[in-house]
């Protein structure tokens, strides 16, 4: 079926329109277009619902404005970034950070062709161009934006590009960009606003970006600093480096907070290897312009002040919830003192029995696209049709987009040990070199996998852990797996396809209790010993 995008476009508008000069009643009101409020929405549609979903996005901190080009400082942008319809994932985070991942990757085959036989010019020669891959991102995710307006108008769903606020525990508040405002009515309500970057709290901060800005940056990033050691930070700086820009990254504390901290080591040893400065234990006190430049001034572990140059401060020091203008307080709606984030029950119900919460913005709760996506269709389903089935928040799987990728699912080493005890836990454990590290001769990266079970017969996994190529592609398979109850021996008598990494799972033999060799050939043993031996 070939769609009229015109007709589709003015039937868009009319409809808006209408629901603007007349009163409406609706079974389901949704506060934010991100994955779980439209899964959220086309879900309840789908039971025969109406339903409305109001998403409006308001400007970051101090992004750099695509639509102004004239400036004189580093910060040139005045307005801040915004998009459209489809959230944090599609906009500002999974999307297009995947295709700049995927970019750094493409730079990694190139410099490895000529070893596979391929005549490529020299590496002066290989040139790449951050405005082509900007632009292309932007268009794709243009491309997303209407598709999503798209699905609503088939679903029948009422789209506001509007701010939502609470009148009382049935009514909302819609005021557009217009600064109009609309009241509406609804017997359900879904807040599903997600998260906002941090900044930190010191002179100049705004004149750093953030991952809301970073992808539509109209200008290359040249010289950057990455402030942070969340996953958004060693993405980021990862893909930087990976494009061939010079990357700094400062983190305060530890890497990966909540990961496995033996993997999320490997994680930053991996981004070394691949160009990343890192700073360790510092943190910054003040930015300041220096003509086109910034320059940062930060203090060391023990106290003493240290000072760059770079063209970009890029903020990845964690993120937060921006509630305070949906007046939750006056219907009742608790929030967590100390993160901010919504109290949720076990159905995604808050204090208030009629309205609900789904997504980043739920406390305690995995801040996943996957996890708010799968929370919204089953929230819907409970609402309006006969299933009782609730979230299972248990062994989710996630991936760190590094140049080395890093996939895990289940419990961490440290996890593991705090709830079973050291001695009751066993961890299989194997350092590999990929095939296709081979010919290039990489041998400076490290590809690990452990495998984390209790001690007691039947050995049942508690957690799988991955550093290499296809991360997210291998784990997802085996996370299935562990909802399965997988055990060891289940794992180690399965037969591995070969020539793959994932089959390294299956061939799984040394126990770190063992004190053997995690290294799975003589060939390259020589080459982590000692380095990564502490590690391994």
């Amino acid at each position: 079926m070939v769609l009229n995008l015109k007709k589709i476009s003015n039937f868009y508008h009319l409809k808006i329109l209408n629901f603007c000069t007349a009163s409406n009643q609706f079974d389901l009101v949704v506060i934010g277009g991100g994955s779980g409020g439209l899964a959220c929405a086309k879900e309840a549609a789908s039971f025969g619902k109406k339903v409305a979903i109001l998403d409006y996005v308001k400007p970051s901190v101090h992004g750099l404005n695509v639509e102004n080009l004239k400036y004189k400082s580093p910060t040139f942008g005045l307005s801040g970034s915004s998009w459209g319809l489809g959230g944090t994932c599609v906009n500002v985070g999974c999307i297009p950070k995947k295709l700049m991942h995927q970019s750094a990757l493409i730079g990694q085959a190139i410099r490895d062709a000529k070893s596979f036989g391929w005549n490529v010019a020299s590496e002066s020669k290989i040139l790449f161009n951050w405005d082509n891959l900007r632009v292309n991102v932007q268009k794709h995710i243009r491309s997303l934006n209407w598709g999503y307006r798209v699905q609503m108008n088939q679903n029948s769903v009422t789209y506001l590009n509007a701010y939502g606020s609470f009148v009382d525990a049935n009514t909302i508040k819609a005021v557009d960009k217009a600064n109009k405002e609309k009241i509406i009515t609804s017997k359900d309500i879904v807040i599903a606003t997600g998260l906002r970057p941090k900044y930190p709290e010191i002179e100049g901060a705004e004149e750093g970006i953030s991952s809301d800005d970073i992808f539509s940056l109209p200008r290359p990033p040249a010289k950057t600093l990455v402030v942070g050691g969340s996953y958004v930070g060693l993405e980021c700086a990862g893909f930087l480096s990976g494009l061939g820009y010079p990357v700094t990254l400062m983190v305060r504390s530890i890497p990966l907070r909540g990961f496995d901290q033996q993997m999320a080591h490997l994680v930053t040893d991996n981004l070394i290897v691949h160009g990343t400065d890192i700073l360790w234990r510092c943190k910054p006190k003040k930015i300041l312009k220096n003509g086109i430049k910034l320059r940062v001034e930060w203090e060391d572990e023990v106290g003493k002040s240290n000072s760059d140059l770079f063209d970009t401060v890029l903020w990845a020091i964690g993120r937060e919830p921006r509630l305070s203008d949906l007046n939750l307080d006056a219907i009742g709606v608790k929030c967590d003192s100390k993160s901010g984030r919504i109290l949720v029950n076990e159905k995604d119900q808050t204090t208030v029995s009629n309205i609900y919460a789904i997504g980043d913005i739920q406390h305690g709760r995995p801040e996943l696209t996957p996890v708010a996506i799968k929370a919204g269709k089953l929230l819907a389903r409970r609402l309006y049709s006969d299933s009782q089935l609730l979230m299972n928040y248990n062994n989710i799987p996630t991936t760190v987009f590094t140049p080395v990728e890093y996939s895990c699912v289940g419990l961490s080493e440290e996890l593991a040990m705090e709830k079973f005890g050291p001695n009751e836990i066993e961890v299989y454990h194997a350092s590999f070199k990929p095939l296709e590290f081979t010919l290039p001769q990489r041998v400076r990266e490290t590809c690990y996998l452990k495998v984390i079970c209790t001690q007691a017969e039947p050995q049942q996994v508690l957690g799988l852990h991955y550093i290499g190529p296809n991360a997210g592609e291998i784990m997802q398979g085996f996370s299935v797996s562990l909802r399965c109850k997988l055990t060891i021996q289940e794992l180690i008598n399965s037969v591995g396809i070969h020539p793959t990494c994932a089959e390294e799972f299956v061939k799984l033999n040394i126990t770190k209790r063992s004190g053997k060799d995690a290294i799975v050939t003589d060939k390259v043993s020589a080459v982590f010993e000692g380095k990564y031996g502490s590690r391994l």
